[in-house]
């Protein structure tokens, strides 16, 4: 009877346990990562970063895992929402008791979940988010970025602006944080270089509520020299589409931000515009060893190429795999302290995480658009490192607070 009654007691420990997301002792053996992302909003580049993270958890637990304990990757969506992106987070700590958290793509959300990092004192790594506000203004102790920020794309493509020698521009983006940030960056180091250049037209219409001909008709009545387009996914497609029925490009320089990502590009077909200078990914082109390694493995798991997606979420998994690794334990304040100057191999060579600002130095791809048998590709590219394209130290530290 005695042990029975003791059979009993671990039985309803373990259930006490589950019941307030705990697990038992084999717990201790798991690094739990949660991540939370606008699945169902982006599904364009969050479905390819979502197979990116399976094939990093994949690699780093067939190697054994990080300090000997397997990973697992528990993801949320946030329904492009920053309320719901907190509650999200809010769950995966306090039920499914993840170490870390990872994610968003919305600027607006990220932004909420960098607070919430702050308040919780949690650690995460912004994996897709451009807003500079993440790493600068409303950037915190626990909160890292991977990709390179809007800040960094725009600096990237500036000189290329610059060298088409235009005066009358016009910019359309979408109204909301990573767009309005885009553009005040695009003006600011416009204006520095070419002290005579002029904004004759501005377009901001809702994301993913773009009145394209309306859009079209207002930017080719301003009759501009050039145009920064700052419009992605299906904002994109449909700004395109009425761009090249009304003749808006005709003769015309555009500059456009994220236009050559291949889940961006493709989805245009024959309606992708020639000579357009883009930021962009052009996955079949690049001729160096880690890329080489990570294109054979996810074409040999997915059977599909990769994606702008896929680099972003591999590289965060692979990039919490190193900091981990490298603090030694999951502990907030120690993956603080690991992160900082953390050195981490990507698809793009070796990247590493900047102390001053917590912005990570993976760099772009900078090239032409091209329409070649009814598909748009990257021509003329080439990539340029992150930490080429950084505000001096002195402007960063104005910018941030101190943590």
């Amino acid at each position: 009877m005695v042990q029975r009654r003791q059979v009993w007691r671990g039985v309803a420990a373990t259930i006490a346990l589950a019941a307030v997301g705990m697990t038992p002792a084999v717990g201790a053996d798991v690094i739990k990562i949660g991540e939370i992302n606008s699945y169902k909003a982006q599904p364009q580049f969050l479905g390819p970063y979502k197979m990116g993270m399976e094939l990093a958890v994949d690699e780093i637990n067939a190697a054994g895992g990080i300090n000997g304990k397997k990973v697992e990757l528990i993801t949320r969506d946030d329904n492009a929402n920053p309320g719901d992106a907190v509650r999200a987070a809010e769950e995966l700590i306090s039920r499914e008791q993840v170490d870390v958290l990872t994610g968003t793509f919305l600027s607006h959300v990220g932004l909420a979940v960098t607070d919430f990092a702050k308040q919780k004192k949690t650690f995460f790594l912004a994996a897709e988010p451009l807003t500079d506000k993440i790493v600068w203004e409303d950037g915190n102790k626990y909160t890292y970025r991977l990709r390179p920020s809007t800040y960094m794309q725009v600096a990237m493509l500036v000189p290329e602006a610059v060298k088409m020698n235009k005066k009358r521009w016009a910019v359309v983006y979408p109204n909301y944080e990573y767009g309005q940030s885009a553009v005040a960056t695009f003006k600011k180091l416009m204006k520095a270089a070419q002290p005579d250049i002029e904004f004759v037209a501005e377009q901001a219409p809702p994301l993913g509520k773009v009145d394209a001909g309306s859009v079209v008709q207002a930017l080719a009545d301003a009759k501009p020299d050039a145009i920064f387009n700052v419009l992605f996914g299906a904002d994109l497609a449909k700004f395109v589409r009425e761009g090249n029925t009304r003749g808006l490009f005709k003769d015309r320089e555009v500059v456009s931000l994220l236009t050559g990502e291949p889940e961006y590009l493709e989805p245009l077909k024959n309606e992708a515009p020639n000579g357009w200078v883009v930021t962009g990914y052009p996955w079949y082109g690049i001729d160096i060893p880690e890329h080489k390694a990570f294109l054979a493995a996810y074409q040999a798991k997915f059977k599909d190429h990769p994606y702008l997606g896929s680099i972003v979420g591999y590289s965060a998994i692979k990039s919490l795999a190193a900091g981990i690794k490298k603090a030694g334990s999951t502990k907030t304040d120690a993956l603080v302290q690991a992160f900082s100057g953390l050195e981490v191999d990507s698809p793009f060579g070796k990247i590493s995480y900047r102390p001053i600002d917590h912005q990570s130095t993976m760099g772009v791809f900078v090239g032409k658009t091209k329409n070649v048998d009814g598909k748009g590709v990257m021509v003329d590219y080439k990539y340029l490192d992150g930490a080429k394209y950084m505000p001096p130290d002195a402007e960063v530290k104005k910018m941030r607070p101190a943590d």
